[in-house]
């Protein structure tokens, strides 16, 4: 069966997530509709990394074998003309190899977390941002955050319910910038564990307003305890923005 690499774009804000669900849309369940229409089949989309419910992504990457082999810009044309009415595009279309697969072949994936700190809510960008109404430090929090990188037991940072075998991973990058009215969190690692980015924005976050010093981040890291953890970033402000292979 011909394998084509999808790359989606979407808001997750109407969605309860990428997988499917019983208790509500799923973007899974949309493209998969989207394409078992023009293709005639049912189809089975596997992604690069399974979003939760209401976070975002410029760039997912999911895989699905078709019965026939159909022409890449067909594919990327049909299924977008299904999805007009929902916050979902695939960006485009590629005939890959069978042994080709979206999670497992993936070597790097990369997420970006925004946060708009000021005292006005934001109209444009609402359920698209973390809203934090003080100012923060952004540069404490790029200080703070240096302490994740690398080869870790991020245990304080994982889901209760994280279904990996290990909480071993490793950081490549974790940058907080400022960009306008924003401060943006860079985070690059080949996998993640469930709810990692946030938890680990959240506590970067209590750094930012001065209610946590700087080293207590590396501190909570070595405890490996969750009870040890910030509150978690809401989902809002996390997107999927690339997956190297």
């Amino acid at each position: 069966m011909p394998r084509y690499k999808l790359v989606i774009e979407y808001d997750g804000t109407p969605f309860s997530g990428w997988q499917r669900q019983l208790n509500g849309p799923s973007v899974q369940q949309s493209v998969e509709e989207a394409i078992e229409a023009f293709c005639g089949h049912a189809v089975r989309l596997h992604c690069a990394g399974r979003t939760d419910a209401g976070v975002h992504a410029t760039h997912q990457v999911a895989h699905v074998d078709l019965d026939k082999q159909w022409r890449t810009d067909v594919v990327r044309d049909a299924s977008n003309a299904r999805l007009k009415r929902l916050p979902v595009a695939v960006l485009s279309a590629e005939a890959v190899p069978d042994t080709f697969d979206a999670r497992i072949s993936a070597t790097r994936r990369y997420y970006i977390y925004r946060i708009l700190d000021r005292r006005a809510q934001p109209a444009l960008d609402a359920n698209r941002v973390w809203h934090v109404p003080v100012r923060l430090d952004h540069e404490a929090m790029d200080r703070a955050a240096k302490a994740l990188i690398g080869h870790h037991d991020f245990t304080t940072f994982r889901a209760a319910e994280c279904q990996a075998n290990s909480p071993l991973r490793t950081l490549d990058r974790f940058d907080c910038r400022r960009e306008g009215a924003e401060i943006v969190a860079y985070v690059h690692a080949r996998s993640f564990l469930h709810h990692q980015v946030r938890s680990m924005v959240g506590c970067l976050k209590m750094v930012g307003m001065g209610r946590w010093p700087e080293n207590k981040v590396g501190k909570v890291l070595a405890a490996r305890d969750r009870s040890q953890c910030a509150a978690l970033a809401p989902p809002c402000g996390l997107y999927l923005a690339g997956v190297d292979y």
